[in-house]
């Protein structure tokens, strides 16, 4: 069996890199784990993930946090908020093939921005909750 964490991050990074927009937007398939290094910006890496089973005994479902970072050079946030609403709006609907599971709901929870100094590039970070249940 799969686990629920596990086959959502692939089922996302399908409908992320099937977004012809958004690899546009990016300037390719840029859309990580962990970024290679000297890749050019900007891109999008996948984040921290907390699973909390609700395993009743009868039921298998998950609630499912999780965080992609999105990382520019541009010090204009523009670019960054445009790529952000792309991958927000591509979730929102996104048919997610689960494996053993299936999506009972996604929603976008936190949004932030700014700019590292120390880094010398622009943060962001879209926060989701998922919950998925296992297919009867």
């Amino acid at each position: 069996m799969t686990a629920p964490a596990a086959a959502l991050q692939k089922a996302l990074f399908q409908a992320l890199d099937a977004d012809g927009s958004l690899s546009a937007a990016l300037g390719g398939a840029k859309l990580f784990d962990h970024a290679p290094e000297n890749i050019p910006f900007p891109y999008v890496t996948f984040g921290r993930t907390s699973v909390y089973d609700w395993v009743t005994g009868r039921e298998n479902d998950a609630e499912q946090l999780f965080t992609l970072h999105f990382w520019s050079k541009s010090e204009a946030r523009k670019e960054m908020l445009d790529v952000m609403d792309m991958v927000s709006a591509r979730l929102q609907d996104a048919a997610l093939a689960l494996d053993e599971h299936h999506r009972v709901n996604l929603r976008l929870e936190f949004t932030e921005v700014r700019y590292d100094e120390d880094l010398s590039a622009c943060h962001g970070l879209l926060r989701f909750r998922a919950v998925t249940e296992e297919n009867a």
